[in-house]
C-alpha cells in the first residue's frame, strides 16, 4: 500500500515545538543570569559564552523566533547586570557594545541555521515518502491486481483527502462528466467545477480524470497525483485486457467442447446408431425367417441402443447449456427421497441399495435437475463398479457440517466399492469428456459427472468425491437446506428456467 505523504508546513518545526521554544527563550536567560550571579569573579567573555550556549539550546529546540527572543533578552540581561554602569541599560565601553552586538548576531545566525536544517529535513522526508509512493506504484503495476475501488481508497489514504473520484466524459464534446467510482464520504465535484477549489484533478487521457477533494495539494503532491492517474489508466487497461482474456478463454473452451463433441459423434454416437441400423435391416429382410427369440433379442438391442443414444444426446445438450451459462434452475423445497425414486426408475429391483435416515430434512433444489444429478452419478457407479455394492446413503439428520455461503447443507452420499479413483484424478474426473484410462469402449463420452457437477453448482450446491473406506469411490452431493417457504424461486443469478 502506498505510504502517506508528509506535508511541509510553513511553521518549520511545528507549533508545539515552537511554543516550548518561546517558554525556554524566557526561562533559560533568566536561569543563566541567576546562576552566573553566584560567580561574580568571572569575566564578561565567560558570561557571554554561557548566555550564547543558552541561545543555541533555544534555537535547536524552538527555531528562529524563540532564539531571537532569547538573544535579545540575554543581551538586555548582560547589559543590565554585567556591563558598566551596572543596573542600567547603557554601555560605556565600545568593545562591550560590540561584543553584545556580536552575541545578538550569533544567536540569530544559529537560529537561522537550525530553522533551515529543519526545513531541509522535512523536505528530505517528503522526498523519501514520494519515492516510496512511486516505488509502490511501480511494484503494484507489475505484481498486484487491485480493483478500481481499492485503488481509489489507497489514493485517498495517500493524499489524506476527503474523497477521490474517477470521472469519464459523457460526450465527445466534453461538456459533461460522469462519476464511475469514488472513495470517501461524499463524491467530489467533476473536473473544472467551480466548487472543486479545495481539491485537484489530473487527466489520465482525454476522457478520464482522477479528482481529489478536501484540501489544496502542493506542487509535489500534484506530481504524485499525476503518477497515480497514469497508474489508474494502466489499471483500467489491464482490467479490459483481463475481460478480453476471459472472453477468449471462454471461446477457446467452447471450441474445445465442440471439437470433443465432433469426436464423440464420430465414434460414441455412431456405434449405437450402427447397431440400431444393423438390427433394423436384419428385421426388415429376415423377419419371417428369424426365430422369435432372435427377433426379441434384436428388438432389445434396438431399445438398449436407443436408450444409450438418448442419454448421450441429453448429456451433450445439458453440457452445452452449462458451458454457455444458460442453465437457470427453478428451486423449491424438495426431498431427497422424491428425487431418488425418479432417478432410479427403470433400474432393476435391488440394483442400488438405499439407506436414508428417516429424518432427512428438505432441501432447496430443482427436482428435475437433482434427478439428473443422482441418475448420472448412479450410472457412472454402475459402469465402473459393476458387481460391487452400490448404496445411496443419507446421514442421520440429513445434514453435514459443511455450509454454503453461510447456509447449512443437506447431504447425500452415493457409495460404491469398485476400483476407486486416484486422488490426483478426482478433480479431472468432473471435467467434460473425461474417462478412466482403462475404461472399455462403449461406456459413454465422459459427460455424466460433468453435467452432474454443473447442475449441482447451478442449484447453489457442491459436488465432491472422496475414497470409500475399504476401496471404491464416494460421491457427495451437498445442497442448501430448505428455507421452508414452499414457493419455487430462481437460483441466484437466474432469470429463466431451463428444463433438464
Amino acid at each position: 500500500m502506498a505510504r502517506g505523504i508528509l506535508r511541509i508546513r510553513s511553521g518549520g518545526l511545528g507549533r508545539a515545538r515552537t511554543a516550548v521554544g518561546f517558554v525556554l527563550a524566557v526561562f533559560i536567560p533568566v536561569l543563566t543570569t541567576t546562576v552566573m550571579s553566584f560567580a561574580p569573579d568571572l569575566n564578561f567573555a565567560t558570561h557571554v559564552l554561557v548566555h550564547l550556549t543558552g541561545v543555541m539550546a533555544v534555537a535547536f529546540i524552538g527555531g528562529l523566533w524563540p532564539a531571537v527572543l532569547a538573544a535579545i533578552l540575554d543581551s538586555l540581561l548582560l547589559n543590565y547586570f554585567e556591563t558598566e554602569p551596572v543596573g542600567t541599560f547603557r554601555i560605556n565601553d565600545p568593545q562591550i557594545l560590540f561584543a553584545v552586538l556580536v552575541f545578538l548576531g550569533a544567536g540569530i545566525a544559529v537560529s537561522l541555521v537550525v530553522g533551515l536544517s529543519a526545513k531541509r529535513a522535512q523536505e528530505a522526508s517528503y522526498a523519501r515518502a514520494e519515492a516510496a509512493t512511486l516505488l509502490d506504484l511501480a511494484r503494484n503495476a507489475l505484481v498486484e491486481d487491485d480493483t478500481i475501488a481499492a485503488f481509489l481508497d489507497k489514493v485517498r489514504e495517500t493524499f489524506q483527502v476527503r474523497s477521490v473520484g474517477l470521472f469519464t466524459r459523457t460526450s465527445r464534446a466534453g461538456d459533461g462528466w460522469e462519476l464511475q467510482a469514488q472513495s470517501g464520504e461524499s463524491p467530489p465535484q467533476p473536473p473544472g467545477s467551480a466548487e472543486s477549489g479545495d481539491g485537484a484533478y489530473e487527466m489520465a487521457d482525454t476522457g478520464t480524470a482522477l479528482v481529489v477533494s478536501g484540501r489544496t495539494l502542493t506542487a509535489g503532491e500534484r506530481r504524485l497525483l499525476a503518477a497515480h492517474t497514469t497508474h489508474l489508466l494502466l489499471l483500467r487497461q489491464r482490467h479490459a485486457l483481463q475481460l478480453k482474456l476471459k472472453a477468449t478463454a471462454k471461446l477457446a473452451e467452447g471450441n474445445s467442447i465442440r471439437t470433443s463433441i465432433l469426436n464423440a459423434v464420430s465414434h460414441d454416437l455412431r456405434t449405437p446408431l450402427a447397431g440400431i441400423k444393423l438390427a433394423v435391416t436384419a428385421l426388415q429382410r429376415q423377419k419371417r425367417r428369424l426365430p422369435e427369440d432372435i427377433r426379441d433379442e434384436m428388438l432389445h438391442t434396438i431399445d438398449s441402443y436407443a436408450d444409450r443414444l438418448d442419454s448421450l444426446v441429453g448429456n451433450l445438450l445439458d453440457m452445452s447449456r452449462i458451458s454457455s451459462g444458460s442453465t437457470a434452475p427453478l428451486t423449491s423445497s424438495v426431498t431427497w427421497r422424491d428425487a431418488i425414486e425418479d432417478a432410479l426408475r427403470g433400474l432393476p429391483e435391488g440394483a442400488i441399495r438405499i439407506d436414508l435416515a428417516p429424518d432427512m430434512p428438505a432441501i432447496d433444489a430443482d427436482l428435475g435437475m437433482l434427478e439428473r444429478v443422482i441418475a448420472n452419478i448412479v450410472e457412472n457407479a454402475l459402469k465402473y463398479a459393476a458387481g460391487s455394492d452400490i448404496a445411496i446413503v443419507g446421514p442421520a439428520n440429513g445434514a453435514g457440517v459443511a455450509t454454503i455461503e453461510g447456509r447449512r447443507c443437506g447431504e447425500l452420499r452415493i457409495v460404491d466399492h469398485g476400483q476407486g479413483v486416484a486422488a490426483a484424478d478426482v478433480i479431472a474426473m468432473f471435467e467434460p469428456f473425461q474417462r478412466l484410462d482403462d475404461a472399455p469402449a462403449g461406456l459413454g463420452i465422459g459427460l455424466g459427472l460433468a453435467v452432474a457437477k454443473g447442475f449441482t453448482e447451478a442449484m447453489g450446491g457442491q459436488l465432491s468425491a472422496e475414497p470409500t473406506p475399504g476401496g471404491g469411490l464416494t460421491v457427495v452431493i451437498r445442497l442448501p437446506l430448505s428455507t421452508g417457504d414452499g414457493n419455487p424461486h430462481h437460483a441466484p443469478g437466474s432469470e429463466e428456467r431451463s428444463e433438464p
